[in-house]
């Protein structure tokens, strides 16, 4: 991704996911009262979230993930009925995504795994060589830490939710806001520089593998990019 497309998409998550919602919900909670303002406050995010989704043409695990999660937290907010009920569901359903993360990450298919073989596949390469490249050895270990970083991240925003709702009550939503996506960009940041460091492991496995009968064929496979 070219530097400029990046800061565009940072500045628009600073938008999109805080600034206007913030500003729904300062300015709109009055108006509407406190579970309105946070619904409504939640549709800008919405919005940018399907609009990433069609633009970035995710239709794939990642995609499905990520609009999986968007019916999930919005049916859940829809049914909450009260701001307060509304934050506390958000915790469970945050505490819900980690199981489901622990229990890829015991079984050892790692979401961050299949998420880089999308990526890949954008890029123009298989899917099959993909997986085959990634679960190798000195290779699927990063994407098992990639995967348990998801995990600390549910707990650690699950538990900022928690503590700041039992400390500032639905008042600190505003705060929650800001705080939730400081925190967001820090594992944000951990996440895309490990992912960028198995490029690393790869390319050592890769070099590994030339000179053995199978290294032409892998040359093809991973040199250059191929198309299903």
């Amino acid at each position: 991704m070219k530097k400029s497309s990046l800061n565009r998409f940072i500045l628009m998550d600073v938008i999109f996911y805080a600034a206007v919602p913030y500003l729904i919900w300062e300015y709109g909670r009055d108006l509407v009262g406190d579970y309105a303002a946070i619904l409504i406050s939640s549709v800008p995010g919405i919005v940018y979230t399907c609009y990433r989704f069609f633009v970035e043409k995710q239709f794939n695990i990642t995609g499905l993930f990520i609009l999986g999660s968007l019916v999930l937290d919005n049916v859940a907010d829809i049914l909450s009925g009260s701001a307060e009920r509304m934050l506390e569901n958000d915790i469970y359903l945050g505490l819900f995504y980690v199981m489901i993360h622990l229990f890829a990450f015991i079984i050892k298919r790692p979401f961050s795994l299949y998420f880089a073989v999308d990526f890949a596949y954008m890029l123009g390469y298989k899917r099959k060589d993909s997986l085959w490249l990634y679960f190798q050895k000195g290779i699927f270990k990063w994407f098992q830490i990639i995967q348990l970083c998801f995990i600390i991240r549910g707990l650690f925003m699950a538990g900022l939710t928690a503590f700041l709702l039992q400390r500032y009550s639905v008042d600190g939503y505003g705060k929650m806001l800001i705080y939730k996506q400081v925190l967001g960009w820090f594992f944000s940041i951990l996440i895309t520089g490990l992912f960028i460091y198995i490029n690393i492991p790869i390319q050592k496995f890769l070099e590994s593998r030339i000179d053995r009968p199978e290294g032409n064929e892998i040359k093809q496979q991973f040199s250059g990019k191929a198309t299903e």
